[in-house]
């Protein structure tokens, strides 16, 4: 074997090890604090869309350099929405015997289209939309229990 191959095999073996933790079966899970990062992810979006407005009518190369790193932001912010909703709840956490299965999978699914429609506009709605999609969801995922500790970890950020 090279010396390069040799090199190549442990680090696709180490970023497999350290990268795909989540999607092996160790039992960890914290779908509560996943909620609050969604929320996080959207309080983010929804101001860089109001940066981006109040930045758009600026014509100096702070504005512009500003306004890029906004919209990156707000791309950035959309993307690990859909990652965690994808690759945490939809590929990991739902499954078919459950009690609100169909609610929750249309609700997950309508949610990736509304933070798709963050990424593609500046529309304040769609992070509202997104908000209360994400609510319900909540509540065809957890149970009261559940629910209640997910309003204690929100009040403590």
């Amino acid at each position: 074997m090279t010396t390069s191959f040799k090199v190549f095999i442990p680090t696709i073996l180490f970023n497999v090890l350290l990268f795909g933790h989540c999607q092996i079966p160790c039992g960890i899970y914290s779908d509560a604090i996943q909620i609050i990062q969604i929320k996080e992810d959207l309080q983010t979006i929804e101001k860089s869309i109001n940066m981006i407005k109040e930045l758009s009518g600026k014509y100096d190369p702070q504005s512009h350099n500003q306004l890029s790193r906004w919209v990156i932001a707000k791309e950035s912010h959309a993307e690990n929405t859909q990652d965690i909703i994808s690759q945490y709840f939809l590929t990991q956490r739902i499954r078919q015997n459950s009690k609100n299965y169909e609610n929750a999978l249309i609700t997950l699914h309508q949610l990736l289209i509304s933070v798709m429609k963050c990424k593609q506009s500046i529309n304040v709605e769609n992070v509202e939309k997104s908000l209360e999609l994400l609510e319900n969801f909540s509540k065809y995922y957890f149970d009261e229990h559940d629910l209640k500790h997910l309003k204690e970890l929100e009040n403590i950020n």
